[in-house]
């Protein structure tokens, strides 16, 4: 039913609005499960037109600013894995999941994707299964060191600010193979790949040759390290791109829970 409705929406929308409006009128109109039947449409389309294999391309949800049970409702749709930026409110909610449903609560994997501070190693790497915003040695030195010996090494992807923005966390590209090889020799992380978020004032002709920089230098350290596997590349409004330039998980935040609590 949800399929056959956003079919005229999405027509008169794409005349008229920007992709980001029809993304929020989508997330106040229907369910969690029904924007996720759309989002996971939305990849499968770009997969195909990307020629690329079908299940190439995983989905994590970015629960940020959204309740712990919005986070069981993607669950029950098949989202195993969820983003989270902040650290107190993702501890918050890893609390409430595991007091609302203790059986679902340990088949979770918890990313980090938000600037990691110093102050905030310690947690991160004691509760989080990823961290896909490392860019920096002192970070990673402190999550390897903080990581506990019960549990497997942490999953990291390497930041990449592939615009050069003075504003945005990540290493630049010329940074990038010396960084990798430092995070590779650290036991306790597992290097698997690399994560950007590109301008947002980028049309889509300049989005793409930023994002196909990026694939490069993913395919080239790929070679390297038999451990990475993971280009985090595409968000709401652009993971068709990214697709399109071979990302292998797109951060899905708005498009699946709707608008944020800005409080």
């Amino acid at each position: 039913m949800a399929e056959v409705l956003l079919q005229p929406l999405f027509l008169g929308a794409y005349e008229e609005f920007s992709q980001f409006i029809v993304i929020l009128l989508i997330s106040i109109m229907f369910s969690i499960a029904d924007k996720l039947k759309n989002v996971r449409s939305r990849i499968q389309k770009a997969t195909i037109s990307a020629q690329r294999l079908k299940g190439s391309v995983d989905l994590l949800p970015v629960s940020k600013k959204h309740p712990a049970e919005a986070v069981l409702e993607a669950y029950a749709e098949g989202c195993s894995a969820f983003g989270e930026n902040y650290v107190s409110e993702a501890l918050d909610k890893q609390g409430e999941v595991a007091r609302l449903a203790p059986d679902i609560a340990p088949t979770i994997a918890w990313h980090f994707i938000g600037p990691v501070q110093s102050n905030k190693t310690r947690v991160i790497a004691e509760n989080f299964d990823w961290v896909q915003s490392l860019d920096r040695e002192k970070i990673a030195n402190r999550l390897n060191d903080q990581r506990p010996d019960s549990l497997p090494p942490l999953n990291v992807c390497i930041q990449v600010n592939i615009d050069d923005e003075s504003t945005k966390s990540g290493i630049s590209l010329q940074d990038l193979d010396a960084f990798a090889e430092f995070v590779n020799q650290l036991p306790r992380l597992c290097l698997r790949g690399l994560m950007t978020i590109p301008s947002a004032s980028a049309d889509d002709e300049a989005l793409s040759a930023s994002m196909a920089a990026l694939s490069l230098a993913f395919e080239r350290l790929k070679a390297q390290y038999s451990s990475m596997d993971t280009l985090s590349m595409g968000m709401s409004s652009d993971l068709d791109i990214a697709i399109q330039n071979g990302s292998t998980m797109v951060r899905v935040g708005t498009a699946i829970f709707g608008a944020r609590d800005k409080t």
